[in-house]
């Protein structure tokens, strides 16, 4: 076992091995297999979270039927009871949104192995990000919630509880018109929506400023972003309103607009032209503060594409600016005519010495 472990060692030391520690030596195929290992328990965990996630959900969902079938049985019970509902699911919510926030801390650790562990293997240069491993590292030695309570307020919000607390409204409201009978008028209406001393005004007055809460929240967290989530583009953008359902639907992948502020105008643009197969046009710049030029290369290509993009262009330059801009289309027919070379059908080999002909081609 030592003359193996000190053969793949080499004369250098551990030149092939990804880590060791008191003697043993972990090679690349090695690491590999911990970190499918990693990638599978990291899943389970989630998916356990995810399970506790749809639990507390089901615990809203059975107490609002529980609450509808007893107000609605006879006509006598108090439509308070419909009222009591919100505080309830308001406390249903406070605590899916804490058990949001780990199964965050889970899945941002598998997005990650599959982004630029998994995901990295299936497009140029085949290598994970820079930032990849202290990231990983990060969440493994000091965990901390890649999203904040309010934003998981107000994704649990928008996604379930606001369709639940809209649903105790509406019974709310339905309980007041009908029973004991249809009422007549709107005083009549405020006046059987009185619990207790609390004039009806004043409760419905209440009514609406809590769900007017409720709305609020869901429209201010709508746009955090803090955590990428499951489901959320890593490297998302705003968001085009006009062709969003047409880009849930399709198939096709999404384009983006890079915008590359570079000194090495030719060798960037050859590195795009003949290895990344993308048209790129060239404008001229010049820097405010340091007064020097600068070339504004434009450049459209898809998203698979950012990380083998950014790679060429640091080789080459590693002071270069590069900007990522989701785009909604990119029209013209160029565009699918650049394709990786591994995508581009082969060419014809030049006909042989001999003046064979066709006959005289490669195969």
């Amino acid at each position: 076992m030592d003359d193996k472990r000190e053969q793949a060692a080499g004369p250098d030391g551990p030149a092939d091995q990804t880590w060791h520690y008191r003697g043993y030596s972990l090679r690349p195929s090695e690491f590999t297999t911990a970190m499918v290992h990693l990638y599978r328990g990291e899943v389970a965990r989630s998916n356990t979270w995810r399970t506790r996630l749809d639990l507390t959900t089901n615990w809203a969902v059975v107490t609002i039927a529980a609450m509808l079938t007893f107000v609605f049985g006879t006509v006598d019970h108090h439509h308070v009871v419909l009222l009591l509902a919100v505080p309830l699911n308001a406390l249903f919510l406070l605590i899916e949104s804490r058990r949001y926030r780990y199964y965050e801390l889970w899945t941002l650790r598998v997005r990650l192995m599959e982004t630029d562990f998994f995901g990295a293997m299936l497009a140029p240069p085949f290598g994970p990000s820079e930032d990849w491993a202290r990231l990983l590292n990060q969440t493994l030695l000091t965990p901390r919630f890649p999203i904040s309570l309010l934003e998981a307020i107000g994704r649990r919000l928008r996604h379930n509880y606001l369709g639940i607390f809209f649903m105790i409204l509406g019974a709310w409201l339905i309980k007041l018109s009908i029973h004991p009978e249809i009422v007549g008028s709107w005083p009549e209406l405020v006046s059987r929506a009185r619990v207790g001393p609390v004039a009806g005004g004043a409760v419905l007055a209440s009514v609406a400023a809590v769900y007017l809460a409720l709305v609020v929240v869901s429209l201010v967290t709508r746009g955090l972003r803090e955590s990428p989530g499951e489901v959320l583009d890593r490297y998302d953008g705003q968001d085009f309103t006009a062709g969003k359902w047409s880009r849930l639907w399709s198939l096709k992948p999404r384009k983006d607009l890079v915008v590359i502020v570079t000194r090495r105008r030719r060798e960037v643009a050859d590195q795009l032209l003949h290895l990344l197969r993308r048209g790129v046009t060239a404008l001229d710049g010049t820097g405010m503060w340091t007064g020097e030029p600068r070339s504004v290369l434009l450049c459209g290509i898809r998203q698979s594409e950012i990380a083998h993009l950014r790679s060429l262009v640091q080789a080459v330059d590693p002071e270069a600016f590069i900007v990522v801009n989701v785009t909604r289309d990119i029209l013209g027919t160029r565009f699918d005519e650049l394709l990786p070379s591994w995508r581009r059908p082969a060419e014809p080999a030049p006909p042989a010495a001999g003046g064979r002909g066709e006959q005289g081609r490669e195969p």
